[in-house]
């Protein structure tokens, strides 16, 4: 038998890598015999990079870029040929900071210019960035000042500093990315500002409270009045997905980059259907399975691919929160919850033993006896 694996990450545990390892470990455990092929996904947010390349090869490349707080990190982007990948969660990820640190007022993407730079260095035509995952709110700005964008204000101190600005020079940062071709690939949709954009939606979840929201979206709608429409007369605060990772897509779509929906992205790049038919079942997964999992993350487009092809798939989740119609809608054909199986605490601190013991346990239904 052979059995796909391709899970995203169960956020805060496992990176996707280290999911699709111990849900392959499970399953070999009680069918030894089978072929297990493990294809590690990430709609844009965190693995990304590593997904990309555990699938791809390529060279991943190490370097040091500074996080949300300001401070020095490490970080890695996939380098193939003239193709670059870049997870931006690697420079301004909500993981990065303590939860006492959070503070989207204050934090800042320059850290996802800086790696931008150095893909370029390295000679990269083609740029992929991910969004996804982030602990910033700054529309960008922070990644437009490490390109060379300048202004009479302060561009990389955070969202609520741009409120104080009266002016904005995005000209150095067009030119330090003219001749490469810049891709946003983002699992979210929203705009820039108002009641569906980055900081109504995504503020809370990064520690803003609700006068810390007001001010925000105040700030960013003075940013992007002040960078105005970009030179084919489009205005990017508008455009689907400027809202993704606190604004940061509205700042690469400032650079002319054309944005993309995130799984399916992915799903093109790995070439996941080939895999898919080759398959005679699909594993799947991530932390929660619930209403937003249907909305442009890894398990919908796994499960509607699967679906497309005619082959069964499989979700494990820590928490599944679908019911069985939800999840059959979906393309799903049956969902294990490791908090069912082993409970929260014990999911939570030894994530891959559980995760590969519910492998273990959804193969005696699924696998061939």
């Amino acid at each position: 038998m052979r059995v796909l694996v391709s899970p995203d990450c169960f956020t805060g545990t496992l990176t996707s890598v280290e999911a699709a390892n111990a849900i392959r470990e499970g399953w070999i455990q009680v069918h030894p015999e089978d072929e297990v092929v493990i294809a590690p996904l990430s709609d844009g947010g965190p693995g990304f990079v590593g997904g990309l390349h555990a699938v791809l090869g390529g060279e991943l490349i190490t370097v040091i870029v500074t996080d949300p707080l300001g401070k020095k990190t490490p970080a890695q982007f996939l380098l193939r040929d003239e193709d670059a990948w870049i997870e931006s969660a690697q420079a301004c990820g909500l993981h990065l900071i303590g939860p006492d640190q959070q503070n989207p007022r204050t934090t800042t993407t320059y850290g996802v210019g800086e790696l931008l730079i150095h893909a370029i260095g390295r000679g990269a035509k083609t740029i992929t960035i991910g969004l996804g995952g982030s602990g910033t709110n700054d529309a960008g700005a922070g990644m437009l000042a490490a390109l060379g964008a300048t202004s009479d204000g302060e561009l990389a101190a955070g969202g609520a500093r741009l409120k104080e600005l009266s002016n904005v020079d995005l000209s150095f940062a067009i030119a330090k990315v003219s001749g490469v071709e810049l891709i946003a690939a983002s699992d979210v949709d929203n705009t820039l500002l108002g009641l569906r954009g980055a900081t109504a939606v995504f503020g809370p979840q990064k520690g803003a409270d609700e006068f810390a929201v007001m001010e925000l979206e105040g700030a960013l709608e003075n940013f992007s009045v002040l960078c105005g429409r970009r030179s084919d007369g489009k205005d990017p605060a508008v455009a689907l997905g400027s809202g993704a990772a606190g604004g940061l897509g509205y700042g690469l779509l400032l650079l002319g980059a054309t944005r993309v929906a995130g799984i399916e992205t992915v799903l093109e790049i790995v070439k996941l259907d080939d895999e898919i038919q080759k398959a005679d079942l699909v594993i799947t997964g991530e932390g929660c399975l619930d209403d937003q999992s249907l909305h442009g993350k890894v398990i919908a487009g796994v499960a509607s691919h699967s679906a497309a092809l005619g082959k069964p798939c499989v979700a494990l989740a820590g928490d599944v929160r679908l019911g069985k119609r939800e999840c059959a809608t979906a393309g799903i054909d049956s969902a294990y919850s490791m908090s069912e199986f082993a409970g929260r605490e014990r999911s939570m601190a030894e994530p891959a033993s559980v995760l590969a013991e519910v492998s273990a346990r959804m193969s005696q239904t699924w696998g061939r006896r």
